[in-house]
């Protein structure tokens, strides 16, 4: 498929998709004429990677946002196909009906048995629709929160994906209690007594994001973003403006390095040169050895001691000295 054509690369990766033409035009044409080109795509593939390591090295806040929102980023169902065994869905949240903004169920990973919830966006506009772009209801967090408590009952640690511009505000959202059913799953996870991993895989909104994000662990991919409004509501909300977005994203710290110098999020896993759109495989090998590396951390700590680290660690959020006065 012509990815360029269907307008699915952004504008600065645009000349790594050319080099990478030129490589597939290359082949195409010695397969045909039977010659041997191996020297001069190993030449254009040393340049397309050092390209793109330039490129991707000196990235704006706003192209990271581009790239958190990219349509071919992985998603939550690409990550469990990837990583993780045996994995059976389960629906409903036994008060109104199943969201399917959010996936979640049981897996195994190793030897380990896990509960993995996340948000799910769709690849295109019926998908989307489908999944309501990633924004659930309230019976969605309702369904982690009651998947959550069954991985308690049965001694199982969480693993979650968070990838949403926020919660759905629609009117009937409002009405089933939307703020009620975020703020339980705050209080809930909080007090939760197994291991509790949550990972930033793309955008990360709002309480939509929070509702899944209390953890004892929290990772951001390299490219995703993390902030409590969208750069354009905050260009919005500032300057009446939309189109000044991209001055927002700059100064709303919103990038994976901004939330570890803030202490928000413990670790940024590093994603493949070009982003994790480009190879969805090996992005989930980085997961899969981070989520098994905490996992082995974490199953040695005792549950008590569990739950007292989880709760410091969300008050220490914040903490600031006023400096001594000169």
């Amino acid at each position: 498929m012509d990815w360029k054509k269907k307008g699915l690369w952004l504008d600065f990766e645009l000349p790594i998709v050319e080099l990478e033409e030129r490589i597939q035009t290359l082949q195409d044409s010695a397969s045909v004429r039977g010659v041997d080109v191996a020297s001069e795509v190993e030449q254009l593939r040393a340049k397309s990677t050092k390209l793109g390591k330039e490129i991707f090295a000196k990235l704006e806040p706003w192209q990271r946002v581009q790239l958190a929102r990219h349509p071919r980023r992985p998603t939550t169902n690409d990550y469990i196909h990837y990583i993780f065994d045996d994995f059976v869905e389960l629906h409903g949240d036994r008060m109104f009906r199943d969201d399917e903004a959010i996936v979640a169920g049981m897996a195994s990973l190793g030897d380990h048995r896990i509960m993995i919830l996340g948000h799910q966006k769709g690849r295109d506009t019926k998908s989307n629709i489908r999944r309501n772009f990633g924004m659930a209801h309230p019976e969605g967090y309702r369904k982690a929160l009651r998947l959550m408590e069954m991985a308690v009952r049965f001694e199982r640690p969480i693993v979650t994906f968070i990838d949403t511009p926020g919660a759905y505000p629609g009117v009937g959202a409002e009405e089933r209690g939307q703020a009620e059913a975020i703020a339980r799953n705050l209080r809930e996870m909080a007090d939760m007594p197994v291991p509790i991993i949550c990972i930033v895989t793309g955008e990360g909104g709002s309480g939509g994001a929070l509702a899944l994000g209390v953890g004892d662990r929290i990772f951001m991919l390299e490219n995703s973003i993390y902030s409590v409004i969208s750069p354009e509501g905050c260009a919005a909300i500032l300057w009446r403006d939309g189109t000044k977005s991209k001055e927002a994203a700059k100064n709303m710290k919103l990038t994976a390095q901004d939330a570890v110098d803030l202490k928000v999020v413990d670790l940024i896993i590093n994603e493949p040169v070009g982003g994790a759109h480009r190879d969805h495989e090996a992005m989930s090998r980085e997961i899969q050895k981070v989520i098994l590396d905490t996992l082995a951390e974490l199953g040695e700590i005792p549950p008590n001691e569990l739950l007292d680290q989880r709760l410091q660690k969300f008050l220490d959020i914040g903490v600031f000295e006023e400096a001594s006065p000169s």
